[in-house]
């Protein structure tokens, strides 16, 4: 038996509780797992508050992190004990989730967890983190350097912001984090943001060009601001879009695009191809300052997630939320 938080779908609709379940309901996979920690991010609390269909069937573990050992695997690839991750791949949509103790994925979809990292790090850093390196390592694909400018990240306090914010940071490039809690300045600024504006002033409509303003940016809100944040970028500058917690929707111009030449590029993480996920894992080892993931994820348990789910939604949360499924 193990402990996993459960969704299921009934006359009353979504219902997401803490239950034990035996080892023989896992779904097919290769590779059987002891989960050692997993994370809650916002797909996750819409999943299980039901505010979206994120979920493609019932009855479904969520949770599209984890980390943990192999405990048994018909895989060659992987052998028992080994330290392994793994992030997307329809984990809490489609397939069974990490929020559980123990998990049964496609081999395919694991990776070794970095020497750099305990099992409790990679979950803090999770999709999220991996997202952000994505975002950066695109940045820099498209030729952004540090010298040429200020880089703008939007949703800062959220679990993608606050890693790229490090990462950027960390990397040479100034950073300038959007946030609605400028009275609050001291977490961003000591992930390495050299100064902070109000999220509002990008939320809103504005100018189909504005002001040549940042040499590169990183979003998870799209619509409004990623409108706002392609009418201000320099000359040739960089958006990577990652998210859509302001919404789905596009409502701008091309003028950006045609008058000065800038690149909107978008990240998937949940289907990212295997060399280039261990390359966001190889640069999350290398890069990351470890001492600073206490200031950017906070431990809670099984029995703490619902609640959390709902003020992750309502934009309480700072940063990300790791889960020990042993808890």
């Amino acid at each position: 038996m193990f402990k996993a938080m459960l969704i299921e779908k009934n006359g009353r609709g979504v219902e997401a509780q803490v239950v034990e379940l035996d080892e023989s309901a896992l779904p097919a996979g290769d590779v059987t797992l002891a989960v050692e920690y997993s994370s809650l991010n916002y797909k996750d609390a819409l999943a299980i508050t039901g505010k979206a269909p994120v979920i493609k069937q019932y009855p479904m573990i969520p949770g599209i992190d984890l980390a943990g050992r192999v405990e048994a695997s018909s895989d060659p690839r992987w052998r028992a004990g080994d330290r392994v991750l793994a992030n997307g791949f329809g984990l809490g949509e489609s397939h069974w989730g990490g929020l559980a103790q123990k998990a049964r994925v496609k081999g395919d979809w694991l990776l070794s967890i970095p020497q750099a990292f305990t099992a409790l790090q990679a979950a803090s850093i999770g999709t999220a983190g991996y997202t952000a390196m994505l975002c950066v390592m695109a940045l820099e694909r498209h030729g952004v350097r540090p010298a040429d400018g200020e880089i703008l990240v939007t949703g800062a306090n959220g679990g993608v912001g606050g890693v790229a914010v490090a990462l950027l940071a960390r990397l040479g490039y100034a950073v300038v984090a959007a946030t609605g809690r400028l009275d609050e300045p001291e977490r961003l600024l000591s992930l390495g943001a050299v100064r902070l504006i109000d999220r509002n002033e990008l939320a809103v409509p504005g100018r189909a060009l504005g002001a040549e303003r940042w040499a590169g940016a990183i979003d998870s809100l799209g619509s409004q601001t990623l409108v706002n944040v392609c009418a201000s970028l320099k000359y040739r500058g960089v958006a990577v879009c990652c998210g859509r917690a302001q919404g789905m929707d596009f409502p701008g111009t091309v003028a950006p695009f045609i008058l000065r030449g800038v690149t909107l590029v978008g990240i998937d993480s949940v289907h990212t191809p295997l060399a280039e996920r261990q390359e966001a894992w190889r640069r999350l080892a290398e890069t990351i300052d470890i001492a600073k993931l206490g200031h950017i994820a906070e431990l809670i348990g099984l029995a703490e997630i619902k609640p959390k789910a709902d003020e992750l939604l309502s934009g309480w949360v700072r940063g990300r939320l790791a889960v020990d499924v042993n808890r």
